[in-house]
């Protein structure tokens, strides 16, 4: 698995060492406000497994971000395949504290660049509660649109959760040629 670079920012593969902050990070009610739950350590431990499973698996995921000269580990983001509908979706969460200087956007158009360049796909997906203001922008600064007549219930989530409402965002690769910049 090897790294992306942005201009800041290191798209990397994950390391023991991320476990403990990103700990901290799942447990955080403020950035899991738009998720079911907090997770606890085993939980976020199960979930770096499931994502170093999906890249030996698809060759691609959600790989850990590193800003450096700022910190080791600021949160995670990539492409990867949900496993509920046939897409690859973009995904990212940072640690409350890198939220605001503009650091999801900047991984998500490299991961989908990647995606599109590497990977040849025709089409990337996000996915985002109707209350998720911050990921909707983030959304929208990469070039992605809403299509309404593909919002969906999350498969994962009860029925009658409040969380359970998606909203679906597309790009499709011919809508990319200055993605970077």
């Amino acid at each position: 698995m090897s790294s992306l670079r942005s201009a800041r920012l290191v798209l990397r593969p994950w390391r023991d060492s991320d476990t403990d902050p990103f700990a901290a990070m799942s447990a955080d009610p403020e950035v899991m406000e738009h998720y079911p739950s907090v997770l606890s350590r085993a939980q976020t431990e199960m979930m770096i497994e499931r994502i170093r499973a999906h890249f030996v698996r698809e060759g691609f995921g959600f790989w850990a971000l590193e800003a450096p000269g700022v910190a080791d580990f600021i949160g995670f983001t990539g492409i990867a395949r949900p496993g509920f509908m046939p897409v690859v979706e973009v995904g990212w969460r940072l640690a409350r504290q890198y939220w605001g200087a503009g650091y999801a956007t900047e991984a998500a158009r490299a991961a989908v660049e990647w995606g599109f360049r590497s990977l040849g796909l025709s089409e990337i997906v996000a996915f985002v509660v109707p209350s998720n203001v911050r990921s909707q922008r983030v959304m929208e600064r990469i070039g992605m649109r809403r299509d309404p007549s593909s919002d969906f219930e999350h498969p994962m989530i009860p029925p009658g959760h409040r969380l359970r409402p998606h909203w679906l965002y597309r790009l499709p690769s011919a809508a990319t040629p200055n993605l970077s910049s």
